[in-house]
């Protein structure tokens, strides 16, 4: 996953912020802090944020 994807995923889900549960919002915050310090992200990290991208972003219902 490259930097830009990273940034990316942070930026879209910043809408769904409200949705997560605590920890998960945690842990986002934490990614949030580290795309300000433009810090890589490691394989754990890189993986939690790609399944919170997933359940939130690419499984969202459209509405019509």
């Amino acid at each position: 996953m490259t930097h830009e994807e990273q940034k990316r995923m942070v930026q879209e889900l910043r809408d769904y912020a409200h949705r997560m549960s605590r920890t998960e919002e945690e842990a986002f915050q934490m990614y949030v802090k580290r795309k300000k310090d433009d810090e890589d992200l490691d394989t754990l990290s890189q993986k939690k944020l790609a399944e919170m991208y997933e359940r939130y972003v690419v499984n969202r219902v459209k509405r019509l």
